[in-house]
């Protein structure tokens, strides 16, 4: 069992902290998957905006007004009504995928291939790569007073920008961590109708919720939350383990029987309980969710972009 400590230096790429590199090497993962977008009449394709402007796709013509630009003018329908028309085209709309980083002390731990933080950078990253992959505008925010979110940006610079902030949060516990009610309470004030927004968190963050944030949420954006587990936490080994209560002089030997009835319902309650209940109840309220093990593959869900959005209760 392994659980980081901030004032302990790390070696790179061992699964107890992301490299930059680790995550940039994702971007293989994202475009393997692409499910089909939707138009406003379920058509597949890209989703259009409903605003008329200057993009590339021909919407619909109408008469020519004093200030037009001439060089779309639609001649045929001109000479067929005798009236000067002009195309209009359907406008360019980017959508915001936003990725909301919980950094709880929970989740700098790991017993099986990495520590559920770096399992959560490489989750994020490979959000933020589909992001890219789909023409979207990138950001990114963690739960603090003191650090402002990634500002949103497109293209590789804005995935650049959310992994290099995903290398720094989960490279150890923030001495500044604001709890995950924090970081949503930022995502609102940035997020836009129509964003996608892809939540990163323990499952005890999850728990300490009141149920009623997520609906607010899932009215208006697509809310997809991956919830970090250990296999550890899942599915303890009937034993009885010996760990070590504090640090220096002060530590202490303790013995946790996980053998036993009392303790195993105990444990369930603090970290099987809560997985099942977000995966029980969340749909219901309009989230895509799903637990993501370290032993999981990085991008097991990505599965989850190409559901149907579920309704909000």
């Amino acid at each position: 069992m392994a659980r980081a400590n901030p004032m302990q230096p790390r070696v790179q790429g061992d699964g107890i902290a992301p490299t930059l590199g680790e995550l940039v090497g994702l971007k293989s993962l994202a475009g393997a998957r692409r499910p089909p977008r939707h138009g406003r009449h379920g058509v597949t394709g890209p989703a259009l905006s409903p605003l008329r402007g200057r993009g590339m796709d021909y919407a619909e013509s109408r008469e020519y007004v004093a200030g037009d630009d001439a060089r779309h003018i639609d001649w045929k329908l001109t000479a067929r009504t005798g009236r000067a028309h002009t195309k209009m085209f359907q406008a360019e709309r980017e959508r915001l995928t936003l990725v909301v980083a919980d950094t709880a002390p929970d989740l700098y731990f790991g017993t099986r291939v990495r520590f559920k933080s770096v399992q959560a950078a490489r989750a994020g990253a490979i959000a933020a790569w589909v992001a890219a992959r789909d023409g979207d505008r990138i950001a990114a925010l963690r739960g603090s007073m003191h650090e402002p979110p990634v500002p949103p940006a497109a293209g590789t610079r804005g995935v650049l920008r959310t992994l290099d902030a995903l290398v720094r949060w989960y490279a150890g516990p923030p001495r500044d961590d604001g709890g995950l009610g924090m970081a949503l309470d930022h995502a609102q004030r940035l997020l836009r109708p129509g964003s996608r927004l892809v939540v990163l968190a323990d499952a005890g963050s999850v728990a300490d919720l009141p149920a009623q944030r997520w609906p607010v949420l899932a009215q208006h954006h697509e809310v997809i939350l991956l919830m970090l587990v250990d296999p550890f936490e899942v599915s303890p080994p009937k034993a009885v383990l010996p760990l070590t209560r504090g640090e220096g002089l002060d530590a202490a030997r303790v013995e946790l029987d996980l053998g036993s009835s009392v303790v195993r319902t105990r444990w369930r309650e603090r970290f099987s309980a809560p997985v099942a209940s977000a995966l029980a109840q969340l749909p219901a309220r309009g989230v895509r969710v799903a637990a993501l093990s370290t032993a999981d593959a990085s991008d097991a869900w990505l599965p989850l972009l190409g559901r149907a959005r579920p309704q909000v209760a």
